[in-house]
Order: structure tokens, then sequence, then C-alpha cells
């Protein structure tokens, strides 16, 4: 899951907590090199029969073109992936900092007594729609999150916030 508290609160102890969002990646880097390597072969392949002639040198370019396309769009979908999601509760305070590569952060805080936890069903870009609504603004969690991840994150959320307003 890509989700990861930092620093998880006790039960005992005052509510601190830190958690990373970030989303799933379905082919690792490892994958990726390996998935270009198969593609040009395949494509590769069928350049066997025409060695030695001069129809090699008129289909190599579309099928070079064809390996370097799938490269591009694959490095394209990583660097638009490329997003952090940090938020760090204390009983005095909420930041949540969101990093997207070519952007600059954006960055919200509340005081937790105050903020306001929606799990938004069916009217939203996404089903199990996470917002946090304090100090005037309403942000969005981890929409790039599955479903049931988003709900099990607004559990735990809710329940240190409980926590904090019981203090």
């Amino acid at each position: 899951m890509p989700v990861e508290w930092t620093q998880r609160p006790a039960d005992d102890a005052p509510p601190r907590a830190a958690l990373q969002l970030w989303p799933y990646r379905s082919l690792p880097k490892r994958g990726f090199a390996g998935f270009i390597g198969g593609t040009a072969a395949l494509i590769a392949l069928p350049l066997i029969m025409v060695l030695g002639t001069p129809v090699l040198w008129a289909l190599l370019p579309f099928l070079v073109a064809a390996v370097a396309g799938v490269w591009w769009a694959l490095s394209r979908s990583y660097r638009d992936g490329e997003v952090l999601e940090s938020l760090e509760i204390t009983p005095e305070r909420m930041r949540l900092v969101r990093r997207e590569r070519g952007h600059p952060d954006r960055v919200w805080e509340a005081d937790p007594y105050w903020v306001e936890l929606q799990l938004h069903e069916g009217e939203r870009p996404v089903p199990a729609y996470l917002t946090m609504r304090g100090a005037g603004r309403e942000v969005e969690l981890g929409a790039f999150l599955s479903e049931d991840e988003r709900r099990a994150l607004a559990e735990d959320l809710q329940r240190i916030l409980a926590r904090i307003a019981r203090r």
C-alpha cells in the first residue's frame, strides 16, 4: 500500500503522527528496462527476414520510432506520478505538504481540533473522495489511492482527530 506511517501514535502518548502518501507503481524501474528490452526484441524479430536487403533500412526508422515512443510514454508516466503527500499531525497543528514534479510545494495548515474530515461518497471525482477542511480551505488527501486505501486512511485519521479532541 502506498501509505506509510513514519510515526504512528501510541495509545497512551499525545497524538503525534507523520504520514507519507504516494501513487502506486505497477511497473518498477527494473521492470521498465525489461519491458523496453522485450519490446525492442519483439519488434526486431521480423527484421531477421529482411537482413541484408534495402527493406531493412526502410523499416528500421519506424521500428526505432516505435520503441522510442513507448520509452517516452512510460518515462512521462513516471514523471507525472512523482507526487508525494506528507501529513504531520501534532496536538497543536496539522500540516499537509503536496510535492509534485515541476510545481512548487502546496502547503495547508490548520488546528487539528477544528479540522473536519469528510469521506465523500459518489459526489466527487473518485469514489470515497477524502477531504479535510480547516483554516478556511478544503484540501484533498490521497486522491491517487484506491477506494479501500482512502477508507482505511479516513478511519485512521478520524481516530487520531478524536483523540486530539478529547485532550
